[in-house]
């Protein structure tokens, strides 16, 4: 991988990674490939706004096992930007954060069609959207999002969002936390390093 100087393009896929699973991977590489990326970036959030009715593993086993997973490509990387300032962690402030550090680098920001549900509903949305230069989505079951109503919500939305395609995500990390505790197999969700460090930190209620 090259320095950031190099890049022109990067994506950047944020999320808790509680635990990263085989989905994130096809998904990150997808967009890769698809978009035509230099890298892509896992961002990794130390404790999201929106996620607080349930207990997060600790920040330290989750980029343990991230390490793991983008070790493994060489056009993974992990940036720490969001580690290395003070909560609450909006994507609105940390895109900022992004573009200000390296503003001649095109940033792709990578989410979920669950998420671009949620899009309204972000803090300073149309900031966010304003500071990035495209917005990948990756479809999600369930969801049909209609692209023109939420150009109306958050206008430009329409013209900076690309569908990935040939790609569905039906795995998710609460799905295998659940089937830990209850004592299901999980392992085949996960790449092997990943499923052997939960193993052997006891991690999820094992």
């Amino acid at each position: 991988m090259g320095r950031m100087s190099d890049i022109r393009t990067v994506g950047y896929f944020g999320g808790t990674f509680d635990p990263p699973h085989l989905g994130h991977e096809m998904l990150a590489r997808e967009a890769f490939f698809q978009l035509s990326l230099d890298a892509v970036m896992w961002l990794i959030t130390p404790d999201p706004p929106h996620k607080t009715k349930r207990e997060i593993t600790p920040i330290q086993s989750r980029l343990e096992m991230l390490k793991i997973v983008t070790d493994r490509y060489d056009e993974f990387m992990i940036s720490e930007v969001d580690l290395q300032r003070s909560p609450p962690y909006y994507a609105a402030d940390t895109a900022a954060i992004i573009k200000n550090n390296h503003p001649e680098v095109g940033l792709v920001y990578i989410i979920g069609e669950d998420s671009l549900h949620d899009l309204p509903g972000w803090y300073q949305p149309e900031r966010f959207l304003s500071t990035i230069d495209q917005l990948a989505v990756a479809p999600r079951p369930g969801f049909n999002e209609d692209l023109v109503a939420l150009d109306e919500k958050i206008p430009g939305l329409k013209a900076k969002t690309v569908f990935l395609t040939e790609i569905m995500i039906e795995i998710s990390s609460s799905l295998i936390r659940e089937r830990i505790k209850r004592g299901l197999a999980y392992d085949h969700f996960l790449s092997q390093g990943v499923a052997e460090y939960i193993e052997s930190h006891y991690l999820y209620g094992l």
